[in-house]
């Protein structure tokens, strides 16, 4: 276990960090023929890939800097998880989503801690990944989302 103090207090945390890394930044958007061009414009790189999931009735589009992904969101029902999330608060950041080792530990862990995971198992995501996602209402109102690449 290490040790930091917060607030005088020591703060315990396991020695084993489970997320590795910002997997990538999730944007909700509106229409990915207008925002794939914008990206594209503002990041200096092309959209490497597309993926429609039908699982979580959206169209993906993927861009990548260095080791950080950016991951555009269209709905592709009008009454899509991200079409509802584009009408209530307009476009922009959707989630955060942090790459695991090991997606079935990393639930667990987080569950034990008191976290509300809004899938009880792995779904299938974007980009070969295996995905679950945390209720914000317990993570200062940002979505989290895990990832482990399918293997």
């Amino acid at each position: 276990m290490g040790s930091v103090r917060f607030k005088g207090k020591p703060c315990n945390f396991p020695a084993k960090i489970d997320m590795n890394k910002i997997e990538h930044i999730g944007i909700a958007v509106k229409d990915l023929s207008i925002s794939i061009p914008l990206f594209e414009k503002l990041l200096n790189a092309p959209c490497y890939k597309t993926e429609r999931v039908e699982g979580e009735h959206v169209q993906t589009a993927f861009f990548q800097k260095g080791e950080t992904k950016i991951e555009l969101l269209e709905s592709t029902t009008p009454d899509g998880v991200i079409a509802r999330y584009v009408e209530k608060k307009g476009e922009g950041i959707h989630h955060i989503a942090f790459d695991v080792e090991d997606i079935h530990a990393e639930m667990k862990r987080l569950k034990e801690e008191g976290f509300t995971l809004l899938n009880e198992t792995p779904k299938e995501g974007a980009d070969n990944k295996w995905v679950c996602f945390l209720h914000p209402k317990g993570t200062n109102s940002v979505l989290v989302e895990l990832c482990q690449e399918k293997k």
